[in-house]
């Protein structure tokens, strides 16, 4: 047996040796060259906005779409740059495809985005796309900790590399470049208070993160599946599945209809989706 095990040993530690990778995804430290990406001196620079659910949907997004017209835009051509050269007819099935599918999308949100597709002159499809992005492409991670005294911290990064769109030069994905100019924080209104807060992307009227104060904290994760959203799509286009709902409004409904950690726990846990998630819930006292 002796011989086996050596050869097993050998295997393993062959497979275990460390493998360069090719340009550019090869190894590089940006804190060797002082050029570390996250400045904690603008954490807080990023803005605020109010969005009044007393408004009518086509109101609410008013200010925050004409402001981000041309970032929303510059996302939009990014997305289609890389999805072209693979897919060379993808922009005009997006907005036949998409521009038609916003006719069974559910209010509010319907509006909303139709909306945004007005203030910013970008076709209604192109939009409704960019705000069911976790269906098509499942991507987002958090994290959340406890300190011995139970005080959480709920985290988010911004991870939207999808391996396309590399700059070697940044160091960064093309996507991420393009959402970091979009990050927004969100009041939602209702009856002249604040419902809860949300952390947006802007154009995006779904939520990634949200926080009720005095109640819970919720973030959406990656759940890899072989079919993921796209069968949950399938389904509800077809009728097969018409009461699934879309994961960043859902995580959205739970943020504006519930006010205990039980009760969004319980809501997300017992609702249908279109795709599969994880998602993270922290509560108000400790060790919830």
């Amino acid at each position: 047996m002796r011989p086996v095990l050596l050869l097993a040993v050998a295997f393993s530690a062959a497979l275990a040796r460390h493998v360069d990778l090719p340009a550019p995804y090869s190894d590089f430290c940006i804190l060797q060259n002082n050029t570390n990406l996250y400045d904690p001196q603008k954490q807080f620079d990023f803005p605020w906005y109010n969005i009044d659910l007393d408004l009518p949907p086509k109101q609410r997004w008013t200010q925050v779409s004409k402001q981000y017209s041309q970032q929303i835009k510059d996302l939009i051509g990014v997305l289609i740059d890389l999805i072209t050269p693979i897919f060379p007819n993808a922009l005009e099935w997006v907005d036949t495809v998409f521009g038609n599918l916003e006719e069974k999308l559910p209010q509010p949100y319907r509006d909303e985005m139709m909306s945004i597709a007005d203030d910013t002159g970008i076709p209604v499809g192109q939009i409704v796309i960019y705000n069911i992005f976790y269906e098509i492409f499942t991507v987002c991670t958090s994290i959340i900790a406890q300190d011995p005294n139970g005080h959480i911290v709920h985290a988010r990064n911004l991870d939207f590399g999808l391996f396309l769109g590399w700059n070697p030069n940044t160091h960064e994905w093309s996507i991420s470049s393009a959402l970091r100019k979009m990050i927004i924080n969100v009041n939602w209104i209702k009856d002249g208070k604040i419902l809860y807060k949300s952390n947006n992307f802007a154009g995006y009227v779904g939520i990634y993160n949200g926080m009720k104060q005095n109640a819970f904290s919720v973030t959406a994760n990656e759940r890899f599946q072989l079919a993921g959203g796209y069968l949950g799509m399938y389904r509800w286009l077809t009728g097969l599945e018409p009461n699934g709902k879309w994961m960043s409004w859902l995580t959205r409904e739970t943020l504006e209809q519930f006010n205990t950690f039980a009760d969004a726990k319980q809501h997300l846990m017992t609702t249908p989706m279109l795709s599969p998630v994880y998602y993270i819930l922290g509560g108000y006292k400790p060790w919830e």
